[in-house]
């Protein structure tokens, strides 16, 4: 096992993942509006928190996080491993006496910002390239140690006179990555690659169950995450394997975290497991300035939010870390036309394939390009033909219109959580109406639904498609 360096064509691969990777190691790190006051800001870290083991016994958050995914190396190849995360560096702000002393104060007010206690989150990193043979079997442990300490750094006022300093806390930290491999039986040489993430600390709550979660979080890791590079070959993806590896995909244990692949489009080299459930490649939208660290906003409201902030709460924004500030100095120097670019983009239009329609003489751009007669794009009175209160289609055979019963089964590709809940409920099908683009769509009231007559008075129903229904005798 070696933990040098990576070779340069892996570093340059896992650079690439390293962007998206950055957005999993700071999501929610400082929420709108940026102040350490804010009530939002005051429980913190909410993904990927390894907790010491006695702490997370007594809880609902974990000590370790497990990835299982496929991997087909070739000879000779290399796993190069990159763990990363958050380490909770705890600060306070103390305030300079006469005498040459200081004292812990709640804040420290200053001329364009006011210093207030926060915990700060600093990089951590755990590196390693193995050689995939020596992963067979036990694998390899990788443990790791960051030790305490505690530095302090002077602030000065607007006139370069020392008024007080900061005092940064860091407290120990332990943990192992254990890393290994096994080959699956079949026509093709796959290997199930398990990475497991631990913090090992033996550090017991001074006061048992009831001590608080702030005096775990400078002990644990903070938005853990690991990036995986193959030297030669290719993983997997978890969410579209080809059909032969569907059942073994399946079989994979994924616990606190989700493995996809990451960095280049069209490459398969690189895998990133995440706390935060992503999909294949995932990427930061080209419009994005800037880091916001608030992904439960949109980009644009939130930009114009954050530049209406009054000067003292900007004030305070800049005294609780330095990446709010960048948030709010990005949010005062927008150009329009940076701004503009985030009122919306496009990015699930349908690949159209084939021969373009002959173009008309006048009218408007079809989808092609090509000038169309002057209709608009959809006519409701070619849709005459269509009656949704009398329309059927067939479901396993059976005819399905208004009346028939039926029973729910969301797909689970398709569906949210709220749609899930309605699994194995009977409804009733209410009309069969079509789209635009030839889908069938049925409208269903839940039976035993109290609100159901106000649903179907008002036109406010469930839509499910057909291959998520099973037809139901009429008595059943």
């Amino acid at each position: 096992m070696s933990v040098t360096a990576f070779a340069p064509d892996i570093e340059e691969r896992l650079a690439v993942a390293r962007q998206v990777a950055d957005t999993v190691l700071f999501e929610g790190y400082v929420l709108y509006p940026y102040r350490a006051s804010a009530a939002k800001n005051r429980l913190r870290w909410q993904f990927g928190v390894l907790v010491p083991p006695a702490w997370g016994a007594t809880c609902e958050e974990h000590d370790f996080q497990h990835t299982e995914c496929l991997m087909e190396p070739r000879a000779g190849a290399t796993l190069a491993v990159e763990l990363r995360f958050l380490r909770a560096r705890r600060r306070t702000i103390q305030q300079a006496r006469p005498d040459g002393g200081f004292d812990t104060v709640p804040e420290l007010r200053l001329g364009d910002r006011i210093l207030v206690p926060w915990d700060e989150g600093t990089e951590e990193r755990v590196e390693a390239v193995v050689p995939v043979d020596e992963l067979m079997g036990d694998g390899v442990t990788i443990p790791f140690d960051r030790p305490a300490g505690e530095e302090s750094e002077p602030v000065l006022d607007e006139a370069g006179h020392p008024v007080g300093r900061t005092v940064r806390r860091c407290e120990e930290i332990h943990g192992a990555l254990r890393l290994s491999a096994c080959e699956l039986d079949g026509p093709y040489r796959v290997l199930r690659l398990t990475a497991v993430v631990e913090n090992i600390s033996t550090w017991t709550p001074p006061d048992g169950p009831a001590a608080d979660r702030d005096a775990a979080l400078p002990r644990s890791l903070v938005a853990s995450h690991l990036l995986m590079g193959l030297s030669a070959g290719s993983f997997l993806s978890m969410t579209d394997p080809p059909e032969w590896a569907k059942g073994a995909i399946a079989s994979c244990r994924n616990l606190h975290t989700w493995p996809v692949l990451a960095g280049e489009p069209g490459r398969a080299d690189v895998v990133l497991s995440s706390p935060i459930i992503l999909e294949d490649h995932p990427a930061i939208a080209p419009e994005s300035p800037g880091a916001l660290y608030d992904a439960t906003e949109i980009d644009e409201i939130l930009t114009l939010r954050t530049a209406a902030l009054t000067d003292e709460e900007k004030r305070e924004a800049r005294g609780t870390d330095e990446r709010a500030a960048a948030v709010i100095d990005l949010a005062d120097s927008m150009p329009p036309e940076v701004l503009e670019r985030l009122h919306g983009a496009v990015r699930s239009l349908r690949e159209v394939t084939g021969s373009a329609p002959a173009p008309a003489a006048t009218g408007f751009p079809d989808e092609y390009g090509v000038q169309r007669p002057d209709t608009p794009w959809w006519d409701p009175a070619s849709e005459a033909g269509f009656d949704p209160g009398h329309d059927r289609v067939v479901v396993d055979g059976r005819s399905l219109g208004a009346g028939s019963r039926v029973l729910l089964r969301p797909g689970l590709r398709r569906t949210d959580a709220q749609d899930l809940f309605l699994t194995g409920r009977t409804a009733k099908v209410e009309a069969v109406l079509h789209d635009v683009d030839g889908g069938v769509h049925l409208a269903v009231t839940v039976e035993d639904d109290p609100g159901a007559d106000i649903r179907r008075e008002q036109g406010r129903f469930l839509y499910f498609q057909p291959d998520e229904v099973t037809p139901l005798e009429d008595g059943a």
